[in-house]
């Protein structure tokens, strides 16, 4: 397996949020890197069992005997793609019920599965959500961003960008998901090649533009 290669600043959270709710779940868009997170650098016990619904047998599994399923494994147990087995929450929620303490059950999913038929009622005051975004310029660089604490201690702090106009647009461009971030230096020269060009065609438009109005 390929290690991340940037840490989550929201591992942290999951890992405290583990540490005193039975159920914790991290929420996201497809790709953001929460399977990723959860397998490495989420602090779990040895013992922990992952478990994807990408994979069709136990995905089948679940959704024949939801209880069953849940009843078959030890906890810490992690559930990917949780959202795939509506049914699987329900199960969760009596799993809890028969035996509260924290730690339990890790899941991943959409965002949607907020929205799922009588998620939020079965899990109420039993799990904890927390939401992963694609990676932050913070987390690519490497540090964590302190911007919203400097605003209301300090005032709006001024930016030291040392970077040309073309690097910042490749930076927009590329985006912060984990596949994008990560392609090799060929796919990168060219996302700031083609912000180059967009730029001096935007020039060239301005130019075009002022040369017309003067004429």
């Amino acid at each position: 397996m390929v290690k991340s290669l940037h840490t989550r600043f929201l591992a942290d959270r999951v890992s405290a949020a583990l540490d005193d709710t039975p159920v914790v779940a991290v929420v996201g868009a497809r790709q953001a890197g929460k399977s990723t997170l959860v397998r490495e650098q989420v602090a779990l016990p040895s013992r922990a069992v992952y478990v994807t619904f990408d994979d069709p047998v136990p995905l089948a599994a679940a959704r024949a005997d939801p209880d069953g399923f849940i009843d078959s494994y030890d906890v810490p147990l992690v559930l990917d793609e949780a959202q795939r087995v509506p049914e699987i929450f329900r199960a969760i929620k009596r799993a809890v019920d028969r035996h509260r303490r924290p730690g339990r059950y890790l899941l991943t999913g959409s965002a949607d599965v907020l929205h799922l038929p009588r998620v939020s009622e079965s899990l109420a005051g039993r799990m904890e959500v927390l939401t992963l975004w694609p990676l932050s310029q913070g987390e690519l660089a490497g540090r964590r961003e302190t911007f919203v604490d400097r605003v209301f201690s300090e005032g709006l702090p001024v930016a030291d960008v040392h970077e040309s106009l073309a690097q910042l647009v490749g930076r927009v461009v590329r985006g912060g998901f984990p596949d994008a971030v990560t392609r090799d230096a060929r796919y990168s020269s060219l996302l700031i090649s083609c912000a180059e060009s967009l730029h001096g065609q935007a020039a060239l438009r301005d130019g075009s533009y002022a040369i017309q109005r003067s004429s």
